[in-house]
Parts: structure tokens; C-alpha cells; sequence
């Protein structure tokens, strides 16, 4: 049985006890890697040196109280989080020598909590798309089938925890990046409330809606994960000063009471029928549980894509216009003067779906265009944050599919980008209200795994958590794996 298998708390009993070492998971996960990652391709960079040496120095370390539940667990850190002196690309040619020279707030407090990061983890370039089919260095693909996309941008992080290459990964959400590629590959991942945790050092995509978050194998590691993340960041204008609480101790399996809100939109067309009578046999078990459910409606949602593509575009537009030659990344040569080394430099570096993004971006943002497209966008954006509040007034946690079916083949949307682009139609609304929802896995359709959503209001992690554990408790889905 890999060790892989248990629990987060069960390893560390195991630590604590000297039943097992560090160096032991550390192996673990170089192993696996070299076994599937040729398959997989989860990993853009690894950090074999470095973690070695920081196993064997915990292994020598005495357990005491001071030692955390993630002390001596293996991770995989999404290549847009910048890790001192390791390698971070954002799976782009542009910075496909780049070495940071600081760590990220995330990165900073897994290293207190004595976590082992284990390597940098594939993606869509600059985390913009939704099947990991843009990283500059190669798709990562799906563990339940390598002939699918493990979804994206945060592929590599997904299929790296679905592989059983690290034990937990980080992600970041702008649109779904978290929870889409969750439910393609049958595991746990949350996208926190906008501010819960830090974005200092994740290199930005939107600014306005990026956010990093856990994917694991459990609910519970997802709440010790989130957990060590959480908090009020200096560096970051944005971060919220709110108190964390104990996610853990939100994971009673009851929900006796609960009021749950079933939107029609997200059960409308579009959505697969597997999709749909996934969520139905979830809701069923939840209400034997004793929780009970309603149909509402978010009538705005049916704008998100186009709010969402327009705003997300707009700010990349400008945050990616540092990437320019001058300062660090790619640089062109033979140019003739400074804006043929602009052009050239960002021709050269950048990949098709970030230059669509920012000439999108930049001709809604120019003079003439600004009021029509970017305002307008805004003001659609508050109404949709608005039909989350109502809906939240008389109901605890909104509940859905979190795709419209399961993952797809690789290839097979790569040449038609508004399809690709609706294939998030049901996780951007989310990122837009800026409230915190999770992806759990609640079936399959011919050997692919779904995912339920969960959605709460803002900065009540603890209660989505407490309604996916009882769902967790209450059926196997979370526990099995696929055969690579």
C-alpha cells in the first residue's frame, strides 16, 4: 500500500510515532514520479537536491508540539507561484529561465509549517486556459486516462495529486482553474474567498480574481492545507484581515438543517445529462442526511462568460506588459531599436491564447471602447455578485455540477477557443461574486470522474467544507484511484 494512501493526520501519527521517515514520503514521490510522470507530465521543474537534504533534517529533527500536521509532507507548487531560486516559467517560453529571488507568501508559510516542496507544477501559460493544452512545454494529461486533458489551468496540480506523485499541490483560480481540473481528475480542490489567502509572489494573471488554493486527495487535507495558507499578508494590499478559524473542526459530517440552493441555470442547457444526475443522487444523499434543497436563480449568470472574458482580459493586458526584454525573461535578438525589441520579445515568448487574451484585453481598455466593453462589464460583474447575496440571504451553501460533463479528449477543442472558453461557464460566476466553493468528486461516466461544487458565502470555508465532508463520509468516490 503506498504511503500515499493515508491521511495527512494518519502519516503524521506514523512521523511522531518513527513508524516511518520523511525520507520515506520524500522517496515515495520521486519514485512515482519517475514512473508516470513520462505519462503524465505533471512536472516542469523539480526540486530532488534541496528536498533530500530538508527530509533528512527533519528526520534528525526531535517531534515535539511545535512540529505541525504538515511537517515533512510532500507538495507540488503550480509554476505561477514563485519559489526562491527554483525555477518558475508560468509554462512560458517568455520566463523559461527564470529564477526568483524571493519566495511567495504561500511558499513562505508552507516552509514554516516545514512542508517539502517537491517540484514546480505544469499549466496553461500564464494559467490561461481550461485543458492544460497551452503550457509552452507540453500538455500535462489526465491519470484516468492519458488520452484526455487533465483540465486547467492548474492541470499539473490536479493530475499531480490524482497520480499520486505528492501527497498535495497548490493551484491558483481565475475562472475555475482550480476546481475544473478537480473534477476532471477526481479530486478535492477549493478556490478560498477573495482575500483568504495572500497573492503576493503569484505572478498575476487577473487581479481582481486570481486566487491560490489547496488540491488533495480528502476534504480533510484540504482544510490542513488551507489552513497553513490562510491569513492577513502585509504584501498584499488585498489580502483580508479576517479571522482565520479551524477548518478542521467544521468536519462533523452533520447537516441536519442545512438549507441548500439548487440554481436552474446551472442544471440548464448545455449541461451533460451524467452532469446533471450526478448533482440529483448528491442532493438526494444530502437530504437523507438531513439537509434540505430549493431551486433558485441566478439570473445574471448568463452573462458571466462574457464579464469574465472581458475583465480577466483587461488586466492581463496590463500586468503581462512588464514582460517586455528589459527587466528579466526572454529577449530578443538582432533587433534595430526599443520597440522592435518589444515586439519581437513578446512575439517570440508569448504563446497563442495569452497573445489572443491581451489583444482582447487591450482593445477593450482603448479610447472609444472603455465605457462599452470594460465599464459595462463591471457593472454586470456587481449584478452578478448581487444574486449571490439574495441567494445567500435564505440558504446556507449553493450546490451544482462543477463542469458541464467530463473531461474532454486532447485535441479536440484546442482549435475552437469560445468552446474551450465554455467549458468554465459554470465555476466564473464564482471568481466574479468573489465567494469561496470547492470541487469534490461525485462520479463517474465511462471511467471519468465528475465533480460536485459547493459554494458558500464569503469567508465560509467552514461551512462548505462541513457539507463536502458528509457528503465525503457518506459515499467512496474520493478513495478511488486511477490505474496508470
Amino acid at each position: 500500500m503506498s504511503l500515499f494512501e493515508y491521511t495527512v493526520s494518519e502519516l503524521h501519527k506514523k512521523l511522531k510515532s518513527k513508524e516511518i521517515k520523511v525520507e520515506e514520503l520524500v522517496n515515495e514521490s520521486y519514485e512515482r514520479i519517475s514512473a508516470v510522470d513520462q505519462d503524465v507530465k505533471s512536472f516542469l521543474t523539480l526540486n530532488e537536491e534541496q528536498a533530500r537534504l530538508q527530509a533528512k533534517a527533519l528526520d534528525e529533527k526531535a517531534w515535539d508540539e511545535s512540529r505541525g500536521m504538515l511537517s515533512g509532507m510532500p507538495i507540488g507548487v503550480k509554476d505561477n507561484i514563485v519559489t526562491k531560486g527554483l525555477r518558475t516559467t508560468c509554462a512560458s517560453k517568455i520566463l523559461e529561465n527564470f529564477n526568483p529571488i524571493y519566495d511567495a507568501t504561500v511558499v513562505t508559510k508552507l516552509a514554516q509549517a516545514e512542508a517539502i516542496t517537491i517540484g514546480k507544477l505544469n499549466m496553461d501559460e500564464f494559467a490561461m486556459g481550461s485543458s492544460n493544452e497551452n503550457s509552452a512545454f507540453g500538455g500535462t494529461r489526465n491519470p484516468w486516462n492519458i488520452e484526455y486533458v487533465p483540465g486547467g489551468s492548474s492541470g499539473g496540480s490536479a493530475a499531480s495529486v490524482a497520480a499520486g506523485e505528492v501527497l498535495f499541490s497548490l493551484g491558483s483560480d481565475t475562472g475555475g482553474s482550480i476546481r475544473q481540473p478537480a473534477s476532471f481528475c477526481g479530486v478535492v480542490g477549493l478556490k478560498p474567498t477573495y482575500g483568504r489567502v495572500s497573492r503576493s509572489g503569484l505572478v498575476a494573471f487577473a487581479s481582481s480574481l486570481d486566487q491560490i488554493g489547496p488540491i488533495t486527495r480528502n476534504v480533510e487535507d484540504n482544510a490542513l492545507l488551507l489552513q497553513a495558507i490562510s491569513g492577513l499578508d502585509a504584501s498584499d494590499s488585498t489580502s483580508a484581515n479576517v479571522e482565520v478559524p479551524s477548518f478542521l473542526s467544521s468536519l462533523t459530517g452533520d447537516v441536519k438543517g442545512l438549507r441548500i440552493a439548487v440554481p436552474k441555470e446551472y442544471l440548464g442547457e448545455g449541461v451533460g445529462e451524467e452532469a446533471r444526475a450526478s448533482v440529483m443522487a448528491a442532493l438526494n444523499l444530502l437530504e437523507s442526511l438531513g439537509a434540505t434543497w430549493e431551486e433558485v436563480s441566478l439570473p445574471h449568470s448568463k452573462y458571466a462568460l462574457a464579464t469574465y472574458y472581458l475583465l480577466s482580459s483587461s488586466e492581463a493586458s496590463a500586468n503581462l506588459a512588464r514582460f517586455d526584454g528589459i527587466r528579466y525573461g526572454h529577449r530578443a535578438d538582432d533587433v534595430e531599436n526599443l520597440i522592435d525589441l518589444y515586439k519581437k520579445t513578446r512575439a517570440e515568448g508569448f504563446g497563442d491564447e495569452v497573445k489572443r487574451r491581451i489583444m482582447l484585453g487591450t482593445y477593450a481598455l482603448s479610447s472609444g471602447y472603455y465605457d462599452a466593453y470594460y465599464k459595462k462589464a463591471q457593472q454586470v460583474r456587481t449584478l452578478i455578485k448581487d444574486d449571490f447575496e439574495k441567494v445567500f440571504e435564505n440558504y446556507d451553501v449553493i450546490i451544482g455540477p462543477t463542469t458541464p460533463t467530463p473531461a474532454f479528449k486532447v485535441g479536440e477543442k484546442v482549435s475552437d477557443p469560445m468552446t474551450m472558453y465554455a467549458n468554465d461557464i459554470l465555476t466564473i460566476p464564482i471568481n466574479l461574486a468573489g465567494v469561496p466553493a470547492i470541487s469534490i468528486p461525485c462520479g463517474f461516466h465511462e471511467g471519468l470522474p465528475l465533480g460536485l461544487q459547493i459554494i458558500g458565502k464569503h469567508f465560509d470555508e467552514s461551512t462548505i467544507y462541513r457539507v463536502a465532508h458528509a457528503y465525503e463520509q457518506a459515499t467512496d468516490f474520493t478513495k478511488q484511484r486511477p490505474q496508470l
